[in-house]
């Protein structure tokens, strides 16, 4: 909102007309009319929105210094959205044969009515020279196994899918909180100024909660995840708008540059306000995009080989297009299943299989692929969904699901998750569950704890690690009792 100043023509200066000179923001009517230092105070005692590490206007993807040396430069995380079945992947169970189909002793608390106990379908071995065992359904990456940190003990707070996609994805299951992904790239910055630090893709739509689970919130707006769904494989389909139909590069050029010229004095007028840097910002990226993300994007220039390796199918394709963004700088990468959440198996849980199928071959895909071209050591990999599921069977209910045999239903007190690469400690299996794989009881992991560990991984304190807001001092693990598990730390 503005206010216009009436002038009297008798008493109008000479000079040529400034537009900008006859409007004041309101800002600037406070401040002239006496309460301007008031505005400031309140302004400091409600929060400025500015970082604490002196954000360069600039370039707010320029690379910065972390608090001490990372041993991860990058990130790639591959959520299985909708909660998959620890029994049935990386935590064996075989008390589950000798109780199936028996009542578990002690059985916890679930969200919904559970019966017997419900043996894993899939065969369990080892792999590696650690010895980890794996089900069948992750056979293809289990042969890395000595390059992964499985975690057995983690553990959440509720078993519902929101609450737990916000404490994975942003630390806090209720509050509006900045994401994971938006803090890393807030923190490190981008080594690629030509594409988005930060990128989510989903195909066939977004995860339940959408765009939440990539929120930069109170952070800048330019720290917000850039959503990708990967279900076309036409560059031009994948990322919309890719290519101007009308203006050629020299003319965008031009045009941009009035715009940047507008953009920066209304900007100046405002004192910087950060939707409108980060409008700017985004004018600019969008131009820069036009060739990087369209080579970037483009896996057909990948052979023949590479492309099957991978799978020809949505995951096969995002995390193809993943390593390349990888390799070209972009900082953080959040590869999600399917929209909505395909591994809540409530009906069946041999449902894991069809959806393990791919996943297993792609990331076994990238893994090898990551160590060719040596950039595995310095790339934190993340695997998991929001929680776990029951060892027990779900009981159908009235009027809903009534052909349920083998489902298994949500399960927040004790999950598996593994890491890989940078710099956590391959080959090792940390915590444990109970003896049928309901809860965590051994060195026992919370979300608070995993991103603590994983922000020292990327050279973070996360007790210093802070954003100021609303006169406070916000940090990605809140104001929670953590630590750092440095068990995981190689």
């Amino acid at each position: 909102m503005s206010f216009s100043l009436l002038t009297d023509p008798k008493t109008m200066s000479h000079h040529a007309p400034n537009l900008e000179h006859a409007f004041l923001t309101r800002r600037q009517m406070l401040s002239r009319l006496g309460m301007g230092m008031g505005t400031l105070a309140l302004g400091e005692m409600l929060g400025t929105g500015k970082p604490s590490s002196g954000l360069n206007s600039t370039n707010p993807f320029g690379v910065r210094q972390s608090h001490f040396e990372p041993k991860a430069k990058r990130v790639i995380h591959f959520f299985m959205n909708g909660g998959p079945s620890q029994v049935d992947t990386f935590d064996p169970k075989p008390m589950l044969d000798k109780f199936n189909g028996k009542t578990l002793p002690n059985l916890l608390k679930t969200e919904r009515p559970t019966g017997a106990g419900l043996k894993s379908p899939f065969k369990f071995q080892k792999y590696g020279k650690c010895g980890l065992e794996v089900s069948d359904l992750f056979g293809k990456t289990a042969a890395y196994a000595d390059d992964l940190c499985v975690i057995r003990s983690m553990h959440a707070d509720v078993p519902n899918h929101e609450p737990s996609l916000g404490l994975m994805n942003c630390g806090d299951g209720r509050l509006h909180r900045p994401s994971f992904g938006s803090w890393v790239t807030y923190g490190l910055g981008s080594e690629n100024e030509n594409l988005p630090g930060y990128i989510s893709m989903c195909p066939t739509g977004m995860p339940t909660r959408r765009t939440k689970n990539w929120q930069s919130a109170f952070l800048p707006s330019i720290y917000q995840g850039t959503y990708i769904d990967t279900k076309d494989t036409e560059v031009d389909k994948l990322v919309e708008f890719i290519k101007n139909g009308s203006l050629d590069l020299k003319q965008q050029r031009r045009q941009l540059d009035l715009l940047h010229e507008l953009n920066e004095n209304h900007l100046k007028q405002r004192q910087q306000d950060q939707q409108l840097d980060a409008r700017i910002h985004s004018y600019e990226l969008a131009y820069r995009m036009q060739m990087e993300a369209t080579d970037a994007f483009d896996i057909s220039r990948e052979t023949e080989a590479t492309r099957k390796a991978y799978g020809e199918n949505n995951f096969g394709r995002q995390t193809l297009i993943a390593r390349r963004l990888l390799e070209r700088g972009v900082r953080f990468i959040q590869l999600w299943t399917g929209a909505g959440q395909p591994w809540d198996s409530h009906d069946e849980i041999l449902d894991h299989a069809r959806l393990a199928k791919d996943v297993d071959q792609a990331i076994a895909a990238f893994m090898g692929d990551m160590k060719q071209r040596g950039l595995f050591e310095d790339t934190l990999m993340i695997w998991g969904g929001e929680f776990g599921r029951t060892p027990v069977v779900e009981l159908p209910t009235p009027g809903s699901n009534a052909g349920k045999q083998r489902g298994r239903d949500h399960n927040h007190y004790g999950f598996s998750y593994w890491l890989a690469g940078g710099g956590s400690k391959g080959g090792y299996t940390h915590g444990a569950t109970d003896e049928f794989g309901f809860a965590a009881i051994e060195n026992k992991v919370h979300v608070h704890d995993l991103h603590a560990t994983l922000l020292k991984l990327l050279g973070f304190d996360h007790e210093r690690f802070t954003y100021r807001y609303a006169g406070l001092d916000f940090r990605l693990t809140g104001v929670n009792e953590c630590s750092v598990v440095q068990e995981l730390i190689a």
